[in-house]
């Protein structure tokens, strides 16, 4: 029922054949010559083909009209949207928790693993939750959330600064371009430029001077 639903949505986006009731369409596609016609006389070029006149830009002036077979539109239609949200991008959000006097050992493990989630292209929502008389220390929240920022700065940025929303301090990190974060190989060093000595050959008077002697 779903497809169904969705192939009629799809179909009755077009206007097709004597739907068309503007006086002219400008006709474009293979097969015919591109240019503004009277719209009688492309739905008669169409019927010769025992095709469909089958408008696509509805909103140019005059509409863009295709002589084609509507089925297999259609169909190429489907499959482009297919194609489309196939390479659409998914985005996963991971959540990462803190408490508003989180040691230094809990930070450290959570800031590895949120590195890990950017470098993979999530995005990371952190968070300290404040439990009963806790909401006292959110200052103290807020710059733990602002420390784990500036810590991920070579793997994120801030889409979305400290905001507080119930009992939860909440702070947004979107993952940097590929190629941002830094690389885990650590560069080869430069072996040091060796010196060359040229030995000049003695000059011919200075030869004979030896022979001399």
């Amino acid at each position: 029922m779903k497809r169904e639903r969705e192939s009629d949505k799809l179909k009755n986006q077009y206007r097709i054949n004597e739907r068309i009731r503007v006086p002219e369409v400008r006709l474009v596609g293979d097969d015919v010559e591109p240019g503004v016609y009277p719209t009688a006389q492309a739905l008669k070029m169409a019927q010769d083909q025992d095709l469909d006149l089958v408008e696509i830009s509805p909103n140019a002036t005059p509409p863009v009209c295709r002589i084609t077979d509507f089925q297999k539109f259609l169909y190429q239609q489907k499959k482009r949207q297919k194609e489309q949200k196939a390479k659409s991008v998914k985005v996963i959000v991971k959540e990462i928790r803190f408490g508003p006097q989180t040691d230094d050992h809990d930070y450290n493990f959570k800031l590895k693993h949120a590195k890990g989630f950017l470098e993979e292209g999530a995005k990371v929502k952190a968070y300290v939750f404040f439990k009963g008389r806790s909401i006292l220390f959110k200052e103290q929240g807020e710059v733990l959330l602002l420390r784990f920022a500036n810590d991920l700065e070579e793997f994120g940025k801030v889409e979305q600064l400290p905001v507080l929303e119930g009992k939860r301090m909440i702070i947004m990190i979107s993952p940097k371009k590929p190629g941002a974060a830094p690389s885990k190989q650590p560069q080869q060093q430069q072996a040091p430029a060796k010196k060359v000595i040229t030995l000049k050959p003695k000059a011919d008077n200075e030869n004979k001077e030896d022979k001399d002697e």
